[in-house]
This record gives C-alpha cells, sequence and structure tokens, in this order.
C-alpha cells in the first residue's frame, strides 16, 4: 500500500514533502494558502491528482480564514482565494478542475449561513479526495488487465501514489498487477532535469517489492531496439479533447520511440484530467520553470552559472501515438474525440 500523500488533518493539510525524496521522508502540516501555494509551487506537492486535492483542501484553508459572516464577503474573499492558488501552476488541469468545483459548492449555497458554507466546502474537499482513492483502484484494474505475466514495462517520472490520494495511475496499474501475482519487471527513466522517476518512482516501487532498474532518460530506446520493453505506462497532466496528453517533458520522445518499435504505449489518467473545452494540444499551456533546475542536480551546479536554459516541465504526446487511455471509467480507445467525451458524460 504506497504511503499516504496528503490528506486532512485536524484542520489542516499534511502532505509529503516530495523535494525531500528519497532521503527523507517528512511530513508537514499545512494551516495557511501562501504556504500551500509555494508547496504547489516548488513541487513539494506535485503530481496532477494530488494537485487538485491539494487546491480543493486550500480552499476550505481559505474559507476558515475568512471570519466574516456576511456571504457577500465571504464569497469574495474566496474567489480572490481560489485565484490565488490557481495561479501556482498552470499546466495540470486538476487544480482547476477542483478549483472549479470549490466555487460552485460556495456559490449554489450562498443563501445559507456561513458557518454551513465552511462545513459543506470541507465535504466536497473530502469528497474529492475519496473520488480520487477510488479513480485510482479503478485504473489500477483496468490497466492491469492490460499487463501479463512476465512482462517488462517502462514509465517515466512519477505517477504513482505520491502523485495522488493513493495507488496512482500509471504506477497503480503496476501495484494492482504485483497483487494479482502477476511477476513483471520495471524499467524507471530517471526524468530529468528533477529526476522525478529517480527519486520518487523507484522509490516507491522498491518499497512495494517490484523488480525495478533505473535508466537515464536516453536509454530508453535502445532498451526497446533490443526488444526488452514490452508495454510503456505514463501518466498525465491533461489531456485535450482528441486525446492529445500532456505530462512531464520526455513523454512524447518516448510515444515516438515506442511506435517506432511497435511498444504499446498508454496513458493512464483519471476523467478530471480532461479539459474538453480545447480541441488538441496546441491549446495546452506548458509551463517554463526556472533555469537552475537544468543547471544544477541535487544542488551542484553543473553548467556554466550564464548559460541559456529552455525548460519546458511538460511536452504533449500527440493522439495517434497513445494506444489507449486507461480511466477509472474504463480503457478508452481512438477515436478519442468520441470516447473522452463519452467517458465524461
Amino acid at each position: 500500500m504506497p504511503v499516504e500523500t496528503i490528506n486532512w488533518k485536524n484542520g489542516r493539510i499534511r502532505y509529503i514533502d516530495q523535494t525531500l525524496l528519497p532521503g527523507r521522508l517528512k511530513f508537514v502540516e499545512c494551516d495557511n494558502i501562501p504556504k500551500l501555494w509555494k508547496a504547489i509551487k516548488t513541487l513539494a506537492i506535485r503530481g496532477a491528482p494530488a494537485i487538485g486535492i491539494a487546491g480543493a483542501l486550500g480552499v476550505v484553508l481559505g474559507a476558515n480564514s475568512c471570519k466574516t459572516e456576511s456571504r457577500g464577503v465571504f464569497l469574495r474573499d474566496l474567489r480572490r482565494q481560489i485565484k490565488y492558488l490557481a495561479s501556482s501552476r498552470p499546466t495540470a488541469v486538476n487544480l482547476f478542475w477542483a478549483l472549479a468545483r470549490m466555487e460552485s459548492v460556495a456559490e449554489s449555497n450562498i443563501g445559507k449561513p456561513v458557518s454551513a458554507i465552511r462545513r459543506l466546502l470541507l465535504k466536497e474537499a473530502l469528497q474529492i479526495l475519496e473520488d480520487d482513492r477510488n479513480a485510482c483502484r479503478a485504473m489500477a484494474r483496468y490497466g492491469a488487465s492490460l499487463v501479463k505475466a512476465g512482462d517488462t514495462i517502462l514509465t517515466h517520472c512519477n505517477a504513482g501514489g505520491l502523485a495522488t490520494a493513493d495507488y496512482g495511475t500509471a504506477l497503480g496499474v503496476l501495484f494492482e498487477s504485483k497483487r494479482l501475482g502477476k511477476r513483471i519487471k520495471v524499467y524507471v527513466d530517471e526524468t530529468r532535469p528533477l529526476l522525478q522517476g529517480a527519486r520518487l518512482t523507484a522509490w516507491e516501487l522498491i518499497h512495494e517489492r517490484i523488480d525495478t532498474t533505473l535508466i537515464c532518460d536516453n536509454m530508453a530506446a535502445s532498451l526497446m531496439a533490443k526488444g526488452k520493453i514490452d508495454k510503456i505506462f505514463v501518466g498525465a497532466d491533461r489531456i485535450a479533447s482528441n486525446g492529445d496528453t500532456a505530462n512531464k517533458i520526455g513523454t512524447y520522445s518516448l510515444a515516438v520511440l515506442a511506435t517506432h518499435h511497435g511498444v504499446p504505449f498508454y496513458v493512464v489518467a483519471p476523467v478530471s484530467t480532461f479539459d474538453l473545452d480545447i480541441n488538441t494540444g496546441r491549446d495546452i499551456p506548458i509551463e517554463e520553470r526556472g533555469g537552475d533546475e537544468v543547471r544544477t542536480v541535487m544542488g551542484k551546479m553543473i553548467a556554466p552559472k550564464n548559460v541559456k536554459v529552455y525548460n519546458p516541465a511538460f511536452d504533449v504526446t500527440p493522439n495517434h501515438l497513445i494506444r489507449a487511455i486507461i480511466t477509472e471509467k474504463g480503457i478508452l480507445k481512438a477515436p478519442y474525440s468520441r470516447s473522452l467525451r463519452r467517458s465524461a458524460a
């Protein structure tokens, strides 16, 4: 069972500081929105579903910090807090989905006392967390049906329990396959520049006693050419209505390699990751992060301090490179413009 990444404890958000892994497992308690904003921005909390949960719980913190009993003042302040939380990271649509869901609860209950609205907001945030747990298990079951005993699987970045409230997305498939007694082997891309594969995914898989081998990102092509990869499972941060998928930088290159070598490439993500308001991946906002993430490794400078850096956090995999999208509603196939809308209905 993956470690509990994020939850609500005694009026505070309790989360794992993922920047310290694998060297140190530290739980942090957060009781204010600026601290939460920083945790999301600096990747102490990361992974699209976990960011969404953090946003929902953050709205509860904002509601509790507003001491007015005026419904109008309360709603104005809550909207300001929601807008601030939304500015923390631009790509993972789960954050905006969860914030919109919370704002809707406040607006639809504005005729009630502020104290009642606060209780309803907490109830909704905890429901979002519970929904994610259930979605993780359902995705894991559907995905595991695609895994055969003896498969060797490649994954990228971290799409495990650390990115969700439970099993994870892509890694949930692997955890469930192991639970079912299917002996699998997993290759893990290190995932430069922040090494989420090396630091987080390898840590999770070893914790679950799954046969794990770490590789540099540029070794994946060699493994596929030698016929050593049977399937690839990755997560997602936003999926356009046509099935184009944004995920951690380096995912697109894996999909191209997989297609060239005839390796099935699967995306595992909850329906909350769908953005049906945009037509293609060209419309997905791609976060660009600071240059020192590339110039350094674990705080040590590895490049000239004044060298220019291009550091997009995500890339977009075109839908035609994706064999299937695995959700809590089932395994979706092309044409995705039809199957995604049906699944989200």
